[in-house]
């Protein structure tokens, strides 16, 4: 998932371009870019960010930079933003979620005579991708409804024209984006921490497959959503978003605080000294435990912050063992001796916690290690973002597979938290992470955490549930969905 931003301002808007940018560095490692129009004049630049920071980067652009409206981005995998000259003008777009069936859209526009650019040895471009689907419209509204409607998966999207931004937020409003009003300027943003330091109040909340336009006199709706689906990922309040994000006007912070609490209630009757939390997620959820237990929460592992992203985000798996294992600093004085809860806001494929978290902690003497997962076991790869493609990378489905000396179609009786079934599957788990015990959210607590109604959001990883006019018929038809063929980065040498 990537983080987009635009804005619109009566003077310069280069500094918050800049800035509100780079409050979205936690939603991708590959690349960041910007593009500002001055007059009929477009600025684009892009970087490389896998072995550096956005605000290093693109410092010295910032500084040079003109013009009253912007987008940037944060990329989880893709090069962008992409400029077309286009029949309704030239402009920039930014785009944000997974495209799954890129590969067809883009052979059906090849036999249709249109050509693509930005392959360089990978699969094809997904803001080229929109970018060339939304020029097949019959205007920009169209265009943009047009290519929502031809794809799988999701796609929000920002695009920079002489007209304004166009802000369009996917179909299944999987992605959020939301709008801010400040005196002297209009923004959009994928995240609402991006809005406070820079004096931006929140207007709105678009809907799914809404389109909004921001010009200079302020903003208008292009297009309204669509009535009846919405499907917000629940993985942004567990994990991916960042704690000062409010989305659907529901904090971030709060809803992991409220997910520890609902750990604590469900495990009376464990032995607990301290409780803790794996930097930088799990450490809300640990503290909702600690506030719900009355057991003390300290810090047995701390996060080198300086040059250390997220070890989930990076496409190399490599690249991840690496930062997990770099990024944790054990403080023996805290763990030595001590039966420590150990919160987390996942186990997706287990290798790092158990390498890079649990073995630090038993190197340095804890007496028991109990992990506290803050969601279900993932069982299923996402649908609508880059974070897991096959069934093969995930701790449960590897249980299953062990157990039943097979892989299995059906998993339901290992959904089910009361069944034999997923009782010996989170046991095999917790002798593979090596640990005292291990004893996952439910997902009906999962969903009283975020305060949403069950049916505005997106569960499919951990049920296989999603709206029935964008999912096969049965959820096990599409959990081997390939990445694209030419899609995964050479992995690269990281010197840190």
């Amino acid at each position: 998932m990537s983080g987009i931003f635009g804005v619109v301002s009566k003077g310069n808007c280069a500094e918050t371009l800049f800035y509100s940018t780079d409050y979205h560095s936690h939603l991708g490692t590959e690349y960041g870019g910007i593009a500002v129009l001055n007059g009929g004049d477009f600025t684009r630049q892009i970087h490389n960010l896998s072995q550096s920071q956005f605000k290093s980067k693109f410092y010295d652009d910032y500084e040079r930079i003109k013009g009253n409206k912007g987008i940037g981005v944060i990329s989880d995998y893709d090069e962008q933003p992409i400029y077309l000259n286009s029949r309704f003008g030239p402009f920039c777009i930014v785009t944000s979620g997974f495209v799954e069936n890129a590969e067809e859209l883009a052979t059906d526009l090849l036999n249709k005579r249109v050509s693509f650019s930005e392959v360089s040895g990978r699969a094809v471009n997904t803001p080229e991708l929109m970018a060339k689907l939304i020029n097949q419209g019959d205007n920009l509204i169209d265009g943009i409804e047009k290519a929502f409607d031809a794809i799988k998966g999701s796609c929000s999207l920002l695009l920079l024209h002489a007209d304004g931004i166009y802000a369009a937020r996917d179909k299944l409003g999987y992605t959020p984006l939301i709008v801010g009003r400040r005196s002297d300027a209009w923004a959009v943003t994928a995240e609402t921490s991006a809005f406070p330091n820079n004096e931006f109040e929140v207007v709105k909340n678009t809907e799914p497959g809404e389109v909004v336009l921001l010009n200079d006199d302020g903003m208008v709706q292009s297009k309204p959503g669509s009535d009846g689906i919405s499907q917000i990922c629940t993985f942004l309040w567990i994990y991916t978003g960042f704690p000062a994000s409010d989305y659907e006007g529901v904090n971030v912070e709060i809803v992991r605080e409220r997910s520890g609490r609902y750990l604590a209630k469900r495990d009376k009757d464990t032995d607990v000294d301290l409780v803790s939390g794996v930097p930088d997620s799990g450490a809300a959820h640990g503290l909702g435990y600690a506030m719900e237990s009355g057991k003390p929460f300290r810090r047995p592992l701390v996060k080198y912050t300086p040059g250390y992203g997220r070890s989930y985000t990076p496409p190399s798996q490599r690249t991840r063992d690496l930062i997990a294992k770099m990024k944790l600093i054990p403080i023996r004085e805290v763990i030595e001796g001590n039966s420590i809860v150990l919160c987390e806001d996942s186990i997706v494929r287990g290798t790092q916690l158990k390498n890079f978290a649990i073995r630090k902690l038993w190197d340095c003497g804890a007496r028991k290690i109990h992990v506290r997962p803050a969601c279900p076991p993932l069982m299923f790869p996402c649908r609508f973002n880059l974070s897991t493609r096959s069934v093969d990378e995930l701790a449960a489905r590897k249980a299953i597979r062990s157990l039943e000396h097979r892989d299995i179609e059906d998993v339901s009786a290992y959904m089910d938290h009361n069944s034999e079934k997923y009782k010996r599957m989170v046991e095999w788990i917790a002798r593979d992470l090596d640990v005292s015990t291990l004893r996952y959210q439910t997902v009906d607590d999962m969903v009283e955490a975020v305060g949403l109604p069950r049916e505005k959001l997106c569960l499919y990883c951990w049920t296989g549930e999603c709206p029935k006019s964008t999912c096969p018929k049965k959820a096990i038809d599409i959990i081997d969905v390939k990445k694209p063929s030419a899609g995964k980065p050479a992995e690269k040498e990281v010197t840190l």
